[in-house]
């Protein structure tokens, strides 16, 4: 199992940025996908996910601003980031489970697989 993320960069607030993870070695279609990210010095933290069945959840931080989604056909899970803040500074990790519960869906250690991290830096 590959998970590979990708479209980090340095972004000004008030920017966008779009996130990939694109997926091979299993069967994508049946697994829940979530974005965490790291901050230097902080611990790892839940951004958005996004179950087998589409439904999608936000962190509070996020919500109305970042927007999850997923194209089963590529196996490939985006995350739109809109309207950045500094404070979203940190390295994105993608990550993957088939049996993630709803009520542990912002837990990092539910999930079995990681990609390798793609750094977001948004500049005041």
């Amino acid at each position: 199992v590959q998970l590979q993320a990708s479209g980090g960069g340095l972004v000004q607030a008030g920017g966008s940025l779009r996130l990939s993870c694109a997926t091979s070695g299993l069967t994508f279609r049946r697994y829940s996908m979530g974005w965490f990210r790291q901050a230097p010095g902080k611990e790892r933290e839940f951004v958005a996910a996004i179950r087998w069945t589409s439904s999608t959840h936000y962190a509070d931080s996020v919500k109305g601003r970042f927007t999850i989604s997923r194209d089963n056909a590529k196996n490939t899970v985006y995350l739109q980031m809109n309207n950045l803040k500094p404070e979203d500074t940190a390295v994105y990790y993608c990550a993957g489970d088939r049996e993630v519960i709803l009520s542990s869906i912002t837990f990092p250690t539910e999930y079995d697989y990681w990609g390798q991290g793609t750094l977001v830096t948004v500049s005041s």
